[in-house]
């Protein structure tokens, strides 16, 4: 008996992390600001982010690898270089690492304790922040060829990609204390004011 619920249990998670990847691909195509050259402002971070903190960092994980993989399916740019190395840097630091990491935001949040809702707000920008690096090195090192003439390819990377990952930093931090403000991750039970 205990065996089938733990088989239901982790039934119903999986369905869980399906749809918050449905959810984030569905977030991700709202129609907010698109840069040029790829990147957009989004908050499609926030169900990958509240399933690591409702079910822990393992479950968060395998959440952002699947919507990674989706992400990467659905809009991969193949890097100026064309060369085997360059195809395998771009697949891990644009997709992989980056969307991964939005399942660790349980871990940053963990230290905060007691302050739940700075801890949600925090994880939840530190990996945006994670993805923002994966970025950076990215530009700097595979597309350096869409800096102007002139401009240091690393300046580059760093100002392209910080005018819309820094908004989605914060914005995945607003959003996510106010949906765990709201709803409890762990139980989905609102969340009572203690007298």
């Amino acid at each position: 008996m205990e065996k089938k619920t733990q088989s239901i249990n982790t039934l119903r998670i999986l369905i869980e992390c399906a749809l918050m990847t449905a959810l984030a691909v569905v977030l991700d195509l709202l129609p907010l600001p698109k840069w040029p050259n790829g990147g957009s402002v989004s908050i499609a971070a926030v169900p990958i982010v509240f399933i690591a903190y409702r079910h822990g960092t393992p479950w968060g994980l395998a959440t952002g690898l699947v919507y990674a993989i989706v992400q990467l399916i659905t809009g991969w740019y193949a890097p100026p270089a064309g060369t085997l190395i360059a195809f395998a840097a771009c697949i891990l630091l644009d997709y992989l690492l980056a969307f991964t990491a939005f399942g660790l935001a349980d871990i940053f949040a963990h230290p905060f304790g007691k302050h739940l809702l700075v801890g949600y707000g925090v994880g939840a920008a530190a990996v945006n922040l994670i993805r923002f690096v994966c970025s950076f090195l990215s530009g700097g090192l595979l597309w350096d060829s869409y800096a102007p003439e002139g401009m240091n390819p690393w300046w580059y990377s760093l100002t392209y990609n910080a005018g819309y990952m820094l908004p989605n930093a914060v914005l995945c931090a607003v959003v996510t204390v106010l949906l765990c403000a709201a709803v409890s991750p762990k139980t989905l039970r609102p969340i009572r004011k203690t007298e």
